[in-house]
């Protein structure tokens, strides 16, 4: 493995723990606010609307070189969405600055999710992108833990004044900041694989992410509804962990559980589940046992029993798929446009990411198991047209076995 992959692998690493030391407390925040408890869902879709928007853009761009620049200008903007987040007040701008982060923080995901893909050769690509994702779920795992202990324990309580809980995001927004210099001092300028290409415009680089095949299409909306499943059991799983009165260190310590069995799983796991060939199956397969468990969990007696057994399995097989989807993503770019195509499936994620907590919130307050039934459900869905997207592909096999047939 190349060194720079180490290194980008280390930052969504260090992203993840910043990142995320502000989840634990969001709804406490948003409660102490006197805002509805629906607004926590309007707020995450907010930020995923922003990484939907920016995802593309930032794609495009770093596909015509300056990364590092790129990167740094994205950060920037999320710190900048994050503290006006923490100290607005007003329901109505935190939803407008958290649109503004998301809109910022699209562009690390997107550029250096497209750098590990350009710099890995084809047969480690899979294990390289599962070495990241689990990177960046320890650390949102530690992200968690760290945002549930200094806004539970005592003595740091005291020390960093978070009783405020503003000062969570204070934290979050220099620890941002450090983070950004740190990737413009460590992070080299890597020669652009395009760059001997004439470099296309913005307009052009969006006009010809549209031009994309019908089956990549479909995968990508599958990848939508994968995404609304996965997001609304994370994201209210929080909020569920609140209402049964869990506090947020034991909601970290459950999520810093999860993000060592992600990092084992990519590690022991993926690297031999990349090998089999049947990727769409194997995908389908996957979400058929994940809504399962999703069915089961959550009708359970014993809750936290439950979530530290039967629920890892979930953690297990989501931390296998999300490389395979990536892979097989990336297989489709056209002329090495790694940034562009990512960028084009951050989108359609963020897009779940987006419609998954609106219609969560919603779900939510009818009843707990609505929702996650509804996961479950969005999970069957997507699998449905993977089938599509198989019948696709092995339609457009047959018609070149016949035209080879033809010619000979």
């Amino acid at each position: 493995m190349r060194k720079s992959i180490y290194l980008i692998i280390f930052f969504f690493f260090i992203q993840g723990i910043i990142h995320n030391i502000g989840h634990p407390v969001t709804p406490a925040f948003v409660r102490g606010l006197e805002i509805p408890d629906y607004m926590f869902g309007v707020f995450f879709a907010a930020m995923s609307l922003g990484l939907m928007i920016g995802s593309p853009l930032w794609g495009i761009l770093s596909d015509q070189g300056r990364r590092k620049l790129y990167i740094a200008l994205g950060l920037s903007i999320y710190s900048i969405g994050q503290f006006f987040f923490a100290y607005s007040g007003d329901a109505l701008w935190m939803v407008v600055f958290r649109l503004i982060a998301g809109f910022g923080v699209g562009s690390a995901l997107t550029i250096f999710t497209s750098q590990i893909i350009e710099q890995s050769e084809f047969k480690d690509r899979a294990k390289h992108l599962a070495f990241a994702a689990a990177s960046s779920t320890l650390g949102a795992s530690l992200g968690y833990y760290i945002g549930g202990f200094i806004s539970t324990n005592p003595t740091m309580v005291n020390l960093l004044g978070t009783s405020d809980l503003r000062m969570i995001f204070i934290i979050q927004v220099i620890s941002n900041i450090l983070y950004t210099l740190l990737i413009v001092i460590l992070l080299k300028k890597e020669k652009n694989v395009i760059s001997t290409m004439k470099k296309p415009s913005m307009i052009a680089g969006l006009k010809e992410i549209t031009k994309i095949d019908k089956s990549l299409l479909i995968f990508l909306i599958s990848l939508t509804f994968m995404t609304i499943g996965s997001i609304n059991v994370s994201k209210y799983l929080d909020v569920y962990f609140d209402e049964l009165n869990y506090n947020p260190q034991q909601l970290g310590t459950f999520v810093m559980a999860t993000g060592v069995v992600s990092l084992i799983s990519s590690i022991f796991l993926v690297p031999y589940f990349a090998k089999v060939k049947k990727q769409l199956k194997l995908i389908g397969i996957i979400h058929l046992i994940c809504a399962a468990i999703i069915f089961y969990s959550f009708r359970a007696s014993n809750f936290l029993l439950i979530m530290y057994t039967i629920f890892m399995i979930y953690v297990v097989l989501k931390t296998i798929y999300q490389p395979l989807e990536q892979s097989y993503i990336a297989n489709q770019a056209t002329n090495n446009k790694y940034g562009s195509i990512m960028g084009l499936r951050q989108s359609f994620v963020s897009f779940g990411m987006v419609l998954g907590p609106l219609l969560g919130g919603y779900l939510f307050n009818i009843h707990p198991l609505v929702l996650f039934d509804f996961s479950a459900i969005s999970f069957i869905i997507g699998v449905l047209l993977l089938i599509w997207v198989f019948a696709l592909e092995q339609k457009k096999k047959l018609e070149k076995d016949v035209n080879q047939g033809v010619l000979l």
